[in-house]
C-alpha cells in the first residue's frame, strides 16, 4: 500500500477481531502450522521487493494513526509476530503452573498478565 500509493490512500480497515472467527474449529496445532506457513509466504514476498532505505522511508496513511513510514510498518509487523510468540509461550507454560510448585515465582512467563494468570 505504502510503496504503491504513499500518502494519498488511506490504509483499508483492518478487523482486529477477524481471527476470532477464523480461527474457530482449529485445533492449536493446525494454527500454528498456518502461523508459520503464513509468516514465511510474507516474509518471502517482503524479500522479493528488494526494499532499499529510501523505500523504509515513504510515508503511507494510516486512519487512526495518521502518517506512517514503510520502516515503522514492518518494525511494527515484527512486533506483532513477538507478541503471539509471547502469547505462545505463555499458554504452553500455563500447563506448568501447578508443576513447578514453589519456583513459579521465579518464571516471569508464569507472572505474565494475561493467559497465564492463575
Amino acid at each position: 500500500m505504502v510503496l504503491q500509493f504513499g500518502a494519498a490512500q488511506t490504509f483499508e480497515p483492518f478487523d482486529r477481531w477477524g481471527h476470532v472467527r477464523e480461527s474457530q474449529g482449529k485445533s492449536l496445532g493446525q494454527l500454528l502450522d498456518e502461523f508459520a506457513r503464513l509468516r514465511s509466504e510474507n516474509l518471502g514476498e517482503v524479500r522479493a521487493l528488494n526494499l532499499r532505505q529510501e523505500d523504509l522511508e515513504r510515508r503511507g496513511r494510516h486512519p487512526a494513526l495518521g502518517t506512517v513510514t514503510l520502516s515503522e510498518l514492518l518494525a511494527t509487523w515484527a512486533a506483532h509476530d513477538l507478541t503471539h510468540l509471547h502469547q505462545i509461550s505463555r499458554i504452553m507454560a500455563h500447563r506448568y503452573r501447578e508443576a513447578v510448585g514453589p519456583w513459579s515465582k521465579y518464571l516471569g512467563v508464569l507472572q505474565c498478565a494475561g493467559h497465564s494468570s492463575p
